[in-house]
């Protein structure tokens, strides 16, 4: 099975410290997820930044809950790279996954920031299909940053881009 990539970029007026703190906290990513996907986090643990960074050592053990309660996989979150404030990459060992990156930016823009994913994966099953509920995934969670982040326009339209 190939690797798969897809990229996802959303403008949004805040500073690129509270886009961060936002990206970073798992009430940022759980409210991204919401409804599809849920990641569980240890108790304690709110933000990344709450466990020690060593790249490539996993901070955590995350259950996936499909719809926030049907368990269907885990992920050993991990950091490979860490540039707070900037960027992030995560390539996280997962239960539906052979091989997952998930690279997230912030660059600043105009009144605000861009903040950019892109992700390199091979599901382990369910190809085209994982790959839409990936693509799906992840085109809800830029609207929902769009809307948390910047309420008083909407948000500009998320474009996908080709890796």
């Amino acid at each position: 099975m190939a690797t798969r990539s897809l990229r996802f970029e959303s403008y949004v007026e805040v500073t690129p410290a509270e886009a961060w703190a936002w990206v970073t906290s798992m009430k940022g990513i759980s409210t991204e997820m919401h409804p599809y996907l849920r990641m569980t986090a240890p108790p304690g643990v709110a933000r990344l930044e709450d466990v020690p960074f060593e790249p490539g050592q996993p901070l955590f053990r995350s259950t996936l809950l499909l719809g926030g309660v049907l368990p269907v996989g885990w992920s050993d979150v991990t950091l490979r790279e860490l540039e707070p404030g900037r960027r992030f990459v995560e390539e996280s060992p997962m239960s539906t996954m052979r091989q997952w990156r998930h690279e997230r930016r912030i660059v600043e823009a105009h009144a605000g920031v861009d903040i950019i994913d892109q992700l390199d994966f091979e599901p382990r099953f369910g190809g085209r299909l994982a790959e839409a509920f990936i693509r799906r995934l992840f085109e809800h969670r830029h609207s929902v940053l769009r809307r948390a982040l910047t309420p008083s326009i909407g948000g500009r339209a998320s474009q996908e881009k080709p890796a």
